[in-house]
């Protein structure tokens, strides 16, 4: 783990942001213009669901952050612009969801994410 070369991204700042109690430190993480692709069972990729802009990506983070789960980066990798990391978040029901996601930096903040998630059922 590390900071990209050239930019402000940092590894610990984003395990802060995914392992904290609300959205805001991962939210500070994006561009203003930043766009999210989730890609799920119920949004697959021909029909991917598509945020835009810190806005939207607000709101998603407020309704991931009220829920009653765990959330833990296990593994993160950098080079130049693009990183890739894996996040595993667990319900208090015990419900378990993976998610894995690739990243394109601009200027040190989170430009374009896909990310695609599977979760218990």
């Amino acid at each position: 783990m590390g900071t990209a070369t050239g930019s402000a991204f940092d590894t610990e700042t984003l395990r802060r942001g995914i392992e904290g109690n609300t959205g805001n430190t991962l939210l500070a993480l994006y561009a203003d213009d930043a766009e999210i692709r989730i890609i799920d069972r119920n949004t697959q990729p021909s029909q991917p669901k598509v945020l835009h802009g810190r806005g939207e990506i607000a709101e998603m983070l407020d309704d991931v952050y009220s829920r009653d789960m765990t959330h833990k980066l296990d593994q993160c990798v950098i080079q130049g612009d693009h990183a890739a990391f894996s996040e595993s978040c667990e319900y208090a029901d015990g419900t378990r969801v993976l998610a894995e996601s690739m990243i394109t930096l601009r200027d040190g903040k989170i430009a374009e994410q896909i990310l695609i998630q599977a979760w218990d059922e």
